[in-house]
């Protein structure tokens, strides 16, 4: 019992060290705690779970531990600053200061830790992992004529989009993040119902959305994931949007070119975010970095790439 003595007395500390806190939620915790320190008769693995959300502070690898800056965890505590146990180690490799996770706090039998891991590096002009500069391509650099498999299990090349002005981003089906993939998606569903409205730049444009998760997403899985998101289901033709991937050589080779960067994590991954503009004749027009790009921004920068300065 003496250890459960002390995490208790620790977090009462913590508390009550933050000046204007209510003690009500310091009671909760309390109380939650005392009470499953009493279940010594359960496995570990019965404890009671609560989703966790938040930012890396810092990680200690040699203590299997990482100090993270996490949101209120509903019914249990409020948001603060603590240290966490992970119970797998793998974590410890791939997260850094600053990158978002997403877990499962167990706390059970006098002791806590977090499971089912989610890292995403933190996004955004200040915060995404960059490739070097001098590795990125360049506005004006010709774009490689990368090879890929459609939604319909056609393969594509993007030099048959010459001509129309390419957006291209890199997404998987399966992310688990809002802020991320699916906000790609929703972004290029925006930007898709935008161009209808102006037949020249719908007709001289097109989207496509690479999948790096070739093993999962499959052509049929894209095909079923992209005319969910247009809302057409079973009449998307994917004439002017197409969601792709392709040999897992050539994804990664066109990933390193565009400076994207991803990990694979058990049956997820963890992973930056790089949109591309790119002429008609080929070349590159613009690099979206991170998810605070507006559609309404892109919208004009396609405008401008097909129309010219105004």
């Amino acid at each position: 019992m003496r250890l459960n003595r002390n995490i208790l007395a620790y977090l009462y500390g913590v508390l009550r060290a933050r000046s204007g806190r209510r003690l009500a939620p310091l009671l909760i915790l309390l109380s939650s705690l005392a009470f499953v320190s009493c279940k010594t008769t359960q496995p570990a693995q019965t404890g009671k779970r609560y989703e966790l959300k938040g930012t890396v502070v810092s990680v200690d690898k040699a203590h299997s531990s990482a100090t993270i800056d996490h949101e209120e965890i509903k019914d249990f505590m409020d948001a603060m600053t603590m240290d966490y146990t992970l119970k797998e180690t793998w974590p410890l490799d791939v997260m850094k200061p600053g990158d978002q996770i997403q877990a499962t706090l167990v706390v059970a039998d006098g002791s806590s830790w977090l499971e089912d891991v989610v890292i995403a590096q933190k996004i955004g002009p200040q915060g995404t992992p960059q490739a070097n500069s001098s590795s990125l391509p360049k506005v004006g650099d010709a774009i490689p004529d990368f090879r890929l498999i459609n939604q319909d299990g056609k393969p594509i090349q993007l030099s048959q989009y010459r001509g129309r002005a390419l957006l291209l981003t890199f997404i998987y089906t399966r992310c688990p993040l809002p802020q991320y993939c699916t906000l790609m998606t929703n972004n290029f569903a925006v930007l898709d119902g935008e161009l209808r409205k102006d037949a020249k730049l719908f007709k001289q444009s097109h989207l496509l959305s690479v999948s790096f998760d070739s093993k999962y997403d499959s052509p049929k899985v894209l095909r079923s994931y992209g005319a969910a998101h247009t809302g057409e289901y079973d009449k998307e033709t994917f004439a002017h949007w197409e969601f792709v991937t392709g040999d897992e050589k050539e994804v990664k080779r066109m990933a390193e070119f565009f400076g994207f960067t991803y990990v694979p994590d058990k049956d997820q991954f963890v992973h930056s975010l790089q949109t591309a503009l790119i002429a008609p004749d080929g070349k590159l027009v613009k690099l979206y970095t991170g998810n605070e790009w507006k559609p309404s921004d892109v919208l004009s920068d396609i405008r401008t790439t097909i129309e010219g300065p105004r």
